[in-house]
């Protein structure tokens, strides 16, 4: 994912104001699995359906904002908490 890094450097989770970075290809994949087997939930309670493309993780490492068509997308409830992958 090509981010600028000035854009990156002000970004931060709505909810905890703590900063986020790049999600390593690893945690993708590992999303990805999950939204193929079905059962990956958003912070919202909704289904997650679409595979993704990259993602920016909260500083804690506990929750991923997907990133789709290069467009973070730094909604609440469309955060995906990583505990269901690890």
């Amino acid at each position: 994912m090509n981010i600028n890094p000035d854009l990156l450097a002000i970004l931060c989770c709505p909810e905890t104001k703590q900063k986020v970075t790049v999600a390593e290809d690893a945690v993708i994949i590992a999303l990805n699995t999950s939204v193929t087997r079905g059962g990956l939930k958003n912070k919202g309670n909704r289904p997650v359906t679409e595979p993704f493309e990259a993602g920016l993780v909260r500083e804690d490492g506990t929750l991923l904002y997907p990133v789709r068509d290069n467009i973070p997308v730094m909604l609440i409830e469309e955060g995906i908490p990583l505990t269901q992958i690890q």
